[in-house]
């Protein structure tokens, strides 16, 4: 493990889901990131790897078990959570949402209101926006059709 890059700022807290997360500062220059510099919200130090140049910065929170490492970026009012795993030089975003057992890597982005839940793989050059959450009203189920095989034309030869 490398020199620790941020401290916990005990008396910056909020509550999320009944679980304290406190903001954090860093304490000493890495990527663009300058000492002195706050960041976002994190439960604890196993939230954010001290390792690389990942960051989580603005009103964002990582909290339960999540972890954010390598040189990931977690922004503006994102939020992971569960057992999240955001690494790689992905970017979460804006109102994004990454929870479950989601793993999200690469150059993958979570943008917007994106959500990433359950047991979800994002990697690549991913890119997921818009308004996925709160869930769409679900669809009227569609009549079943005994045989669908009977129903269609005949092709031409």
């Amino acid at each position: 493990m490398s020199t620790k890059k941020y401290e916990l700022l005990t008396d910056q807290s909020i509550t999320i889901n009944g679980k304290i997360c406190f903001r954090i500062r860093a304490i000493r220059d890495f990527g663009t990131v300058k000492v002195g510099e706050l960041g976002g919200f994190i439960t604890g130090h196993d939230n954010l790897s001290h390792d690389g140049i990942a960051w989580v910065s603005g009103d964002a929170v990582v909290g339960d078990y999540a972890l954010v490492c390598g040189n990931a970026r977690v922004r503006d009012n994102a939020q992971v959570s569960g057992d999240a795993l955001v690494s790689g030089n992905v970017v979460v975003s804006g109102d994004a949402v990454v929870s479950g057992d989601a793993v999200v890597s690469g150059y993958a982005q979570v943008l917007a209101r994106a959500a990433v839940s359950g047991d979800a793989r994002i990697s690549g050059d991913a890119r997921i926006s818009g308004d996925s959450y709160p869930p769409a009203p679900e669809r009227p189920a569609q009549p079943a059709t005994e045989n669908v095989a009977a129903q269609k034309p005949p092709r031409n030869s």
